[in-house]
């Protein structure tokens, strides 16, 4: 996607870990039985790895094997769940108590029956503090593009985040997808960096239907999402049934898709079904390398609208502007908020952490 129009105005965004609180909802709760302990914690200025990787030296488990949901932001608040396969025997309390400090603090752990997986979370909860904007002609002009966003919408782009640091993500994705070099030998290093380039394509074809005005609409032949249920369905060619799909898409009841590319992900029909086949040639891949490399990613939808499932926004310290807002797995909040202010952040030191919930496009993670 490119980058934020240089007219929106500029705020200051992430001075300080609190500006970005993370609360992840999950989709279900632990059933108190089972050989998996979910434990639930708040983080702050660490990655989801690091917490990770603590808590399972804690429990003497292995962090490879942990099951985490979604990752989550190093420069904020973020708290979240994950699991781990630790034996009964071993006195958890006690290991977890004794883990506290240095920006890590453990809520709870109950135990359930399957391990966590990729995308198993509701939603996630931001409490955001946007600086720098003690104008009132600033404040007004933010907050109506928040009032046209929670009324119609963002393009639902994957934020720079998803590739890597230096943007290369899915550069060494395509050099192992084409033979260019030996895929990583770490499996999750395999799936992250392949959902990259799945991002990074699903980015060119919103890119399209946003050139052309169709990213809030829905064409013949689209793949629509529906938002109350998430489920899938193939809008009319015409007729009847295309103009109602087109007004529920004008209500915000359902969104057109595009693909998170892999061999088991359902296809458009007719000017959708092109344009993807088109993304997909120029990248120079075929239905054979996306099954060559089901066990990366098999693929699946994704909206091309990010719509706020909450939104509100108020005065908050010294000039600033709070905004609290939920959004659905694989929503990023710097996408929302980007479409309405351009978020300048601190400059850091050190590789930039993949967040907000970097699941999605994953074999695991449903759609």
């Amino acid at each position: 996607m490119p980058n934020p129009d240089d007219n929106l105005p500029a705020v200051s965004f992430k001075e300080r870990p609190e500006d970005f609180v993370v609360d992840e909802v999950p989709a279900y709760e632990p059933s108190g039985e089972g050989d998996h302990l979910y434990v639930t914690f708040r983080k702050t200025s660490l990655t989801t790895d690091e917490a990770v990787r603590r808590l399972a030296r804690a429990l003497g488990v292995d962090a490879r094997d942990a099951g985490v949901a979604g990752m989550k932001d190093k420069h904020a608040v973020t708290s979240q769940t994950v699991s781990f396969l630790v034996p009964r025997s071993v006195d958890h309390e006690a290991a977890l108590r004794a883990l506290e400090g240095d920006g890590l603090e453990v809520m709870g752990a109950r135990r359930h029956g399957n391990k966590l997986k990729p995308g198993h979370l509701k939603m996630n909860r931001f409490r955001i503090v946007l600086r720098g904007v003690s104008d009132p002609a600033l404040r007004a002009q933010i907050g109506r593009g928040l009032e046209d966003a929670k009324a119609r919408g963002v393009p639902n782009a994957y934020g720079s985040q998803r590739f890597g640091a230096d943007a290369d993500n899915e550069a060494r994705a395509l050099a192992f997808v084409r033979g260019e070099r030996p895929p990583p030998k770490d499996k999750r290093k395999l799936r992250f960096l392949f959902s990259a380039l799945q991002s990074a394509l699903f980015n060119r074809v919103l890119e399209r239907r946003v050139a052309d005005g169709s990213w809030a609409d829905v064409l013949p032949g689209d793949l629509a999402k529906k938002h109350d249920t998430g489920g899938l369905f193939l809008v009319a060619a015409e007729g009847p049934e295309l103009e109602d799909a087109r007004a529920r898409a004008r209500a915000s009841a359902i969104s057109a898709t595009g693909p998170m590319f892999g061999s088991s992900m359902r296809r458009p029909e007719g000017a959708p079904a092109a344009l993807e086949a088109a993304v997909l040639a120029e990248a120079g891949l075929d239905a054979d390398t996306l099954e060559r490399f089901r066990h990366a990613g098999e693929g699946t939808r994704r909206a091309l609208r990010l719509l706020a499932e909450e939104l509100a926004w108020s005065d908050g310290p010294d000039g600033a502007l709070v905004v609290e807002l939920a959004l659905g797995k694989g929503g990023y909040a710097t996408t929302f908020l980007g479409s309405v202010c351009r978020l300048v952040e601190p400059t850091r030191g050190g590789p930039t952490a993949p967040t907000e919930d970097a699941a999605e496009g994953s074999a695991d993670a449903p759609g």
